[in-house]
């Protein structure tokens, strides 16, 4: 079992922390070199400080077109292992005249602050961040690691605050013991209409496999109810990856393991009058179809379904809905390096029917088993034509794009790299880039 902190040889570390002091600031971004002319750009350099550092999430974008964002390490100091210093930091980076800025937002703290976030964030209606840590809180879910992750909401500063730069506020709406309501959160949360969110935990439940979960706001506070336990059959088990809604209001989202073949599976949450109903829509057999979509999927405007997988060294896969049943077709294959953890995320979809995705790996740059690339694939008659967009150079611009790409309504892609750029991480601190059309 691996869980998506758990990286391959030189890439990524085990869970670690501790970091600088949590007095917020704006950082200038650096310019960049770019591979290709006016299309690729670094937004941010990240040091291991203040700024954070190792965004294993990605990116979420607001209306205005801000960046919101996460560090699995940098800010307090109270947090180490393994020579990665800081609890992690939850960012925002606007566009200020021709430069992009980065405002720490919170500093996580730690203990039953929560600790770690190695999940997308989700912006409510009212601009305020939600968002998981994978560790602090309570419980003891991992070796050496402290609580089982958090549920958190963010808010910026009441108007008192009269700093040039105000750090928003933290309100810790669940601790996770590891039990029966799960524990270890690394996905992201979506809301319904009537304001519950929903997410899923990499580990506990009643099987041990995770679970699926509900958080009702009640009585000035929030209530966390599982409505599915992983139990590691048909169903799968250890669902990573984030969720995604579709038009009906079902969930969706994979698991690492189970299913039939024990390679991971497709599953969807679909709600009834009698509570949530878990169906897997497709069980991996480790064969031509590929093995443990760790990532999620993604969806076009037509529901189908997007992912990838580390069968057939890197496997992007396509599910449709037709006759009852939802049938997978292999799109495109041989994505990565000497059977390493190719894609970590899903391909996402443009109005065009163009999918974009990175690896982790590939693509040289100086670095072992290459330092990862982005690419685009657009459908022609009888298959997929592959296009590389960006091959990461480690130093310059960053390795391993680990997390989920974003875009933006211009077409615009934004993503993180956990490794390479500059600061005091033991690999580097990772970046943020942008791809313009």
């Amino acid at each position: 079992m691996t869980s998506k902190n758990e990286h391959a040889p030189s890439v990524l570390h085990s869970r670690s922390a501790a970091g600088a002091t949590a007095i917020l600031f704006v950082l200038s971004l650096f310019a960049a070199p770019a591979m290709r002319a006016q299309t690729f750009s670094v937004l941010h350099y990240f040091s291991g400080g203040q700024d954070g550092g190792v965004p294993v999430a990605g990116l979420t974008i607001d209306a205005a077109g801000n960046l919101y964002g996460v560090t699995e390490y940098g800010g307090n100091s109270n947090c180490y292992s393994g020579g990665y210093s800081g609890c992690g930091v939850a960012f925002k980076v606007s566009l200020h005249g021709s430069d992009w800025v980065l405002t720490p937002l919170y500093a996580f703290q730690g203990g039953s602050d929560g600790s770690y976030a190695m999940a997308d964030v989700s912006i409510a209606s009212d601009g305020t961040v939600y968002g998981t840590t994978s560790a602090g809180g309570t419980g003891n879910c991992s070796t050496g690691i402290s609580g089982c992750g958090t549920v958190f909401h963010l808010r910026p500063a009441p108007n008192r605050c009269r700093a040039v730069i105000c750090g928003w506020n933290e309100t810790v709406l669940y601790r996770f013991t590891g039990g029966s309501d799960g524990g270890d959160p690394q996905s992201n949360l979506l809301f319904d209409n009537a304001g519950n969110l929903y997410g899923t935990t990499y580990l506990g439940g009643v099987s041990s496999g995770g679970v699926a979960f509900e958080m009702t706001p009640s009585q000035g506070g929030w209530t966390e109810s599982v409505i599915h336990a992983f139990a590691g059959g048909t169903d799968g088990a250890f669902p990573q990856g984030n969720l995604i809604k579709d038009s009906s209001g079902n969930f969706d989202g994979t698991t690492e393991e189970g299913g039939g073949g024990q390679c991971g599976t497709v599953f969807q949450l679909t709600p009834s009058a009698s509570g949530w109903q878990e169906n897997t829509l497709y069980g991996f057999q480790g064969q031509s179809d590929g093995c443990e979509p760790v990532g999620g999927v993604s969806i076009d405007a037509a529901g189908n379904l997007y992912g990838s997988n580390n069968g057939d060294n890197g496997l992007v896969f396509e599910l449709t809905f037709s006759h009852g049943s939802w049938n997978l077709t292999p799109l495109y294959g041989n994505l990565g390096f000497g059977g390493l953890p190719a894609m970590t995320n899903p391909p996402i979809a443009d109005a065009a029917g163009n999918l974009y995705g990175s690896t982790v790996f590939g693509g040289g740059g100086g670095c072992p088993y290459g330092c990862g690339v982005v690419f685009k694939l657009t459908p022609t008659i009888g298959g997929w034509t592959y296009t590389l967009l960006h091959q990461f150079n480690y130093n310059s611009d960053g390795q391993a794009p680990w997390g989920r790409l974003a875009m933006d309504s211009e077409g615009n892609l934004y993503g993180t790299t956990v490794q390479g750029g500059i600061g005091s991480c033991p690999e580097l601190c990772g970046t943020i880039w942008k791809i313009t059309p």
